[in-house]
Order: C-alpha cells, then sequence, then structure tokens
C-alpha cells in the first residue's frame, strides 16, 4: 500500500469532496428495511429518520450547516452561502418544528451565517428562540437544561428526558445562547449560558479519568452507563474552545480559567487514548469498540484551534496531524466520510455504544470539514 503524506494540496483536495457530498447528502436507501427489521423501529443501533441526509431541521444538519459555515472563514465558496440561504429560507416557509434542545442546533449556524446575511427574519427567529432558552426550557434541578429531544414518531413530539443533561447539550443549545448574549450584549443570557458550561462540568466530568460521561440523571444519581463515549467527549473538545473564543472578554476570568484547565486536562488525556491511526474508539477507554470518525474529527478541530487560539502549544500538533491523516484515509472517492457512528441516545450499558450502526451522516460530514479547513487555516 502506497504510504500517503499529509500535504495542504491533499488536505484541500479531500475537504472540497466532502462540502460537495454533504450539500447533497441523501437518505439510506435501506432506511426503511433498518426500521423494520427492530421492534424498537431501530433506535437501539442508531437509526433516526430525521438524522439522514440535510433534508430536516434538526441537530445533524444543524452541525452541518455550522461546519459549512466555518470552511466559509477558509475559502469564501458563495455556493455555501447560497446553500444556506435557501435552506433556511426554505425550512422556514415550511415552519419550524417544535423547540428543544437538538432542534436549537441550527440555530448556531443561523447565527454565524446572519453575519453575512443581514436578514432580519432570521435574526427574528434567534432572538424568539433564545428568549424560549431562558423561560420555556425544561429545567432539571439545579437549573440545568434538560436534554428534550424530538420524539421518534413524528416531529410534533416531544421526548422530556426527565430531569437529564446531556454533554450535547453544551454544542447544541448552550453556544448559541452564549452567541446571542454576546451579539445583543444580554447580560442574563451570557451569564446562563456560563452557568450551563459549568453545570454540565460538574455532573458529567470525571475528575479521575479527564474524561466526561454522556450523561447525569438527577432522578437517579448516576452517569448511566458511565460510558466515555468519544462523541460525547468531542462536543467539549471542540464546542469549549469556540465557546471561549465566542464569549472573548465577556468571560471572566477565573472561569476562564477554570474552563482552560478543565480543557487541557482533557486534551492530555484524550492524546493518552489515541490510536496509531490518528482516530479515537467510540467507547475511549475500550479498545474493543470500534474506531470512530465523527468524534475523532471535532476533537482534532478542538485541538487544532487550541493551537490556533494560543491555549494549547505546538507540540500537541503532531497528535492533530495524526487525526486529519486518519480522517482523510476514511474519506471515499464520492467524499462520504467513513466509520460514522449513527445517532446515539442515552446508553443505559457500554454495548449500547459498541451497538450503534456506522453510516454516513451530516455530522460526520461536517466535523471532517471543520477538523480539515481548521488544518488549513494554519497555512494562511
Amino acid at each position: 500500500m502506497k504510504e500517503i503524506t499529509l500535504t495542504k494540496n491533499l488536505v484541500e483536495e479531500k475537504l472540497m469532496l466532502v462540502i460537495e457530498n454533504q450539500m447533497n447528502l441523501a437518505r439510506p436507501e435501506s432506511e426503511t428495511e433498518l426500521q423494520n427489521s427492530f421492534e424498537d423501529g431501530g433506535e437501539s443501533i442508531g437509526i433516526f429518520t430525521r438524522d439522514f441526509g440535510m433534508e430536516e431541521w434538526e441537530w445533524p444538519q444543524g452541525v452541518g450547516l455550522y461546519g459549512l459555515r466555518n470552511v466559509f472563514e477558509y475559502n469564501k465558496d458563495e455556493d455555501i452561502l447560497k446553500f444556506a440561504d435557501e435552506w433556511y429560507k426554505n425550512h422556514l416557509r415550511k415552519g419550524l418544528p417544535p423547540r428543544n434542545i437538538n432542534t436549537t442546533a441550527p440555530l448556531l449556524g443561523m447565527v454565524k451565517f446572519n453575519e453575512i446575511f443581514n436578514n432580519e427574519e432570521f435574526y427574528k427567529v434567534c432572538l424568539e428562540w433564545a428568549d424560549w432558552i431562558i423561560n420555556g426550557l425544561e429545567k432539571t434541578p439545579e437549573g440545568g437544561f434538560q436534554h428534550t429531544t424530538s420524539a421518534r414518531k413524528g416531529d410534533t413530539d416531544i421526548r422530556l428526558n426527565d430531569n437529564e443533561v446531556w454533554i450535547d447539550t453544551l454544542f447544541m443549545t448552550v453556544l448559541f445562547l452564549g452567541s446571542m448574549g454576546v451579539k445583543e450584549e444580554n447580560q442574563q443570557w451570557i451569564d446562563e449560558s456560563i452557568h450551563q458550561v459549568l453545570l454540565h462540568i460538574k455532573y458529567l466530568y470525571s475528575k479521575e479519568n479527564r474524561l466526561f460521561f454522556h450523561g447525569w440523571s438527577f432522578n437517579e444519581n448516576n452517569n448511566f452507563a458511565g460510558a466515555f463515549w468519544c462523541r460525547g467527549n468531542s462536543w467539549f473538545t471542540c464546542g469549549i474552545v469556540e465557546y471561549i473564543e465566542i464569549l472573548g472578554d465577556k468571560l471572566n476570568g477565573g472561569v476562564k480559567e477554570f474552563l482552560i484547565d478543565t480543557y487541557k486536562a482533557h486534551v492530555n488525556r484524550l492524546v493518552e487514548l489515541q490510536n496509531e491511526s490518528g482516530l479515537w474508539n467510540t467507547l475511549l477507554d475500550d479498545k474493543e469498540s470500534y474506531e470512530e470518525v465523527s468524534g475523532s474529527s471535532a476533537i482534532a478541530y478542538g485541538i487544532l484551534k487550541g493551537i490556533r487560539i494560543g491555549i494549547l502549544d505546538e507540540s500537541y500538533m503532531e497528535y492533530a496531524e495524526k487525526t486529519v491523516m486518519g480522517i482523510i484515509t476514511n474519506i471515499d472517492s464520492e467524499g462520504t466520510v467513513l466509520n460514522v457512528s449513527a445517532g446515539t441516545a442515552m446508553g443505559y450499558d457500554r454495548e449500547h455504544y459498541k451497538n450503534i450502526i456506522k453510516a454516513p451522516m451530516a455530522y460526520g460530514q461536517s466535523l471532517a470539514i471543520m477538523a480539515l479547513s481548521e488544518y488549513l487555516l494554519r497555512f494562511m
């Protein structure tokens, strides 16, 4: 097998393939067959029909759009702007789904794209949704954002996940609230975003392992399966550097130092667990679980951006470059990012995470886009 050398041209070539695939990503042909094969419709292995492709207004598509907005900073491709503008306008015409943690995710891209579009209707939606987060979103004890999601059947149903906080919430909802707080100079929104970051660290960070649990139940007073899920951890790795940058001087110095210290400890543990391929296992501490590309991509992005904004030193670049190479070897000739785990509900045992299927997903494409484009910023 011919050895591949990591170069700027190679990364650019793969990035363009992934972007093209992202904007044309379709549902799998075997979707219905897979659903009908399971009593629970396939949820136990990660089949949620709303998660596939770029058609729906849900968290995978939200992460996808955020990734495209980030890559626009690198290549200034007008096709990305056209795609995003049409995507958001089309969904506003159709009507947005019920509000929950995951359906908030597309707004993070919306608020960033609107820095270019300056669309009053877009911004009005962002304002209304931010107000709902404060005044309408279900809360746990201690005021945590309860990880409400769309129910499996029907967009009008909400799954409450009663008194549960999940690590995903930081990326899906808290980044958006922090962004709007800064834009509106709304101290209540800023303070609440800080409160949520600290609360999620309090209940999800394992000091012994320097990793994050997927979730916490106030009802059961436990961390469910006690699983250190790769993509869950990656939401913190990439999300916290985004959050620190978004809040800027609005972030209290002591809180900022606490977040940076937690991030550094987390990254140091992650590099200890990195495989020779550059990727991480879907259960970070279980080498028998499969290597997973979406979480690995988000980790690479978090490390690369940490280096760029001066939180990490250049010695971490070798780990990030190893992951970039691992991502590249998992991009096929059509630009599909391979070995991405499908939607993963809360697991009550570790086998749950190991049984999730791998499938082309919008967030797999976008997290690879974020990692590759962040790597290319080194050459600007």
